[in-house]
């Protein structure tokens, strides 16, 4: 039987387009792009959701660059619970901090404090099953490496290639933006998909597809139900927000048609 599987770019702290995602697509399985964290006003509902459906296997998680930042005090902290050497925990306290700069304040003003000493185990867990670049075949199967027959390739912010900041693939994967490429696609991918760098409406850079719309300040999350053999369905559900923000967003590539869907105190289109 062949599985639906809908990508869903940056959450940044929106559960409300979660749970609409979720209304209008019960029985699917989610593959999640990362950054579902920081800047918006309730990232811990957010993890709560995904992680029960992680736990009931309809959703593939995947790590964005926020989670990344997230994880590197963590990281350093466990270490130094081991080593009980300082350079471990002035690493920890120096990931730590770059989180909070990057937008984990948004989570400590959530909860009221957070610190490494105690973390909130269930962000713990959630780091602990974050994939970095997955692919899908016709048949809705979730592969981490390039599979024998077409497939699509997923990721938070660009395929994994080595780059002159990113020796490492799977880093340049939650990193780097559409102008740093190009980015070649292993044999047998038809295209591969990304959030990570805000666009104001989905679109197609070669053969590489961007959904983030900003969700978390516009109000707009676009969702692709993935096609092998062709460009997905975009659907963009439109929430409470500002949609006017996303005209600051950079505009390249082309854009890929859409079909929106207004929720309950969305602003007129």
């Amino acid at each position: 039987m062949t599985r639906q599987v809908l990508i869903i770019p940056d959450l940044h702290g929106r559960p409300d387009l979660l749970r609409a995602a979720l209304h209008q697509y019960p029985d699917a399985h989610y593959l999640c792009l990362g950054d579902a964290i920081d800047r918006g006003p309730r990232s811990m509902p957010v993890v709560e959701t995904l992680m029960d459906l992680h736990r009931a296997g309809r959703a593939t998680l995947l790590m964005g660059n926020h989670e990344r930042m997230m994880q590197e005090g963590v990281k350093y902290y466990r270490q130094y619970l081991g080593t009980h050497d300082l350079g471990d925990y002035r690493r920890a306290m120096e990931g730590f901090q770059w989180w909070m700069r990057a937008g984990g304040e948004t989570v400590r003003a959530e909860l009221g404090s957070l610190t490494l000493e105690k973390f909130p185990p269930l962000l713990e867990e959630y780091l602990g099953v974050l994939r970095r670049v997955v692919y899908v075949t016709a048949d809705g199967e979730i592969h981490d490496h390039p599979p024998s027959h077409p497939s699509v390739l997923v990721s938070h912010a660009a395929p994994p290639v080595k780059h002159p900041q990113h020796p490492n693939p799977l880093s340049a994967a939650l990193w780097l933006r559409p102008f740093e490429g190009p980015f070649p696609l292993p044999e047998g991918v038809t295209y591969s998909v990304h959030g990570h760098t805000p666009v104001p409406i989905p679109c197609r850079l070669g053969r590489h597809l961007y959904l983030d719309l900003g969700a978390y300040d516009t109000g707009r999350l676009a969702i692709a139900e993935v096609n092998v053999h062709g460009l997905p369905t975009v659907t963009v559900l439109c929430g409470r927000g500002d949609p006017t923000r996303g005209r600051k967003y950079a505009r390249f590539g082309e854009p890929v048609p859409v079909r929106p869907v207004d929720l309950p105190g969305a602003p007129p289109r």
